[in-house]
């Protein structure tokens, strides 16, 4: 069934496109891969990493990142080629820079440089609201917590062992339950007098800071630029939903406090975007890796364009930038 509203078409040739990227020969994957390619030298190669790829393989992933880099490497440079390494992960839903290395040591020289935080990483993410104020850090904490489903499809069997996406470290107690990241504040208000007070230390919440900062603020949402300054899993996501109160546009993982629901948008959003609410489930995550700033030798300063449908919602949200 064709659905009348372009919008929606629109959103389900992205799914389409996703879900064939997963269906695909290992050797168009690649192929796709080096088209994307923004940068390489003699230690490393940057691509553009796709929508909808995950990094690393797992249950029911058919394509992974992970496994076409012997062909892509293959293809870059020749057929005696080495494979090359992951140095870092993005999530699935994520595009944007990502740094692979041509051999061993490269790999662990650049892994070090992201554990030690040397590594300048910017995003930009188009979220719901307006933060207040318009730039600043958030500093919590972030732990992994159970969260119950209200829908079949967020569905996670407790057999299933965890990947690196979506790590199995809790037992789970409900077939409708998931994991999820969730803040774990060192303070809060006493109800009593309204007083701050220092709550117990949870011992396995890890530290947290972004920097943000909007770029655009349109149409009941934003365009932020974000410095993730730690590499907590789902940071990002998570100090902007319940840090700052302004989830990702298309984050229904981290849109509702203590459910996995699809999003809610404003009235506004959903007119400028042509979408009804009952589609809203369908937007992708609009979380782009912008810009990464290596210190080998000389620093590398690598830029990725957003993708096409992020670009099409930026004009559509009327959210211009600023030119630098």
């Amino acid at each position: 069934q064709i659905p009348r509203d372009p919008a929606q078409r629109q959103l389900q040739k992205l799914a389409a496109l996703s879900q064939q990227l997963q269906q695909v020969h290992p050797n168009v994957l690649a192929k796709i891969l080096k088209q994307g390619t923004v940068y390489q030298n003699e230690e490393i190669v940057v691509i553009n990493k796709p929508y909808g790829i995950p990094v690393h393989g797992g249950p029911g992933v058919k394509n992974c990142i992970a496994d076409v880099l012997p062909i892509l490497a293959k293809m870059l440079e020749n057929m005696r080629a080495e494979p090359l390494h992951l140095c870092h992960r993005l999530d699935k839903e994520t595009t944007g820079v990502m740094v692979l290395a041509r051999n061993k040591e490269a790999a662990e020289k650049i892994r070090l440089l992201f554990k030690t935080r040397q590594v300048e990483k910017i995003y930009w993410a188009i979220v719901l609201g307006d933060p207040d104020p318009a730039e600043g850090i958030v500093e919590i904490p972030i732990v992994e917590k159970e969260v119950r489903s209200h829908q079949s499809h967020y569905k996670v069997s407790p057999s299933q062992p965890g990947t690196p996406d979506t790590p199995s470290r809790l037992p789970l107690a409900h077939p409708l339950t998931t994991l999820q990241m969730t803040l774990a504040p060192n303070y809060r208000v006493s109800p009593e007098d309204g007083k701050v007070v220092k709550i117990r230390k949870n011992r396995s919440a890890e530290s947290a800071v972004t920097r943000y900062r909007r770029l655009a603020g349109a149409s009941a949402c934003s365009l932020l630029e974000l410095q993730p300054i730690t590499g907590v899993k789902h940071q990002i996501r998570v100090h902007l939903a319940y840090g700052l109160g302004c989830p990702i546009l298309g984050d229904h993982k981290y849109s509702h406090w203590s459910k996995l629901a699809p999003q809610k948008l404003p009235e506004l959003i959903l007119r400028r975007l042509k979408l009804q609410q009952s589609k809203a489930r369908h937007l992708p995550l609009y979380l782009h890796a912008h810009r990464l700033c290596l210190p080998l030798g000389q620093p590398i300063d690598l830029v990725c364009k957003p993708p096409h449908f992020f670009q099409k919602t930026l004009r559509k949200l009327e959210l211009d930038i600023a030119k630098d």
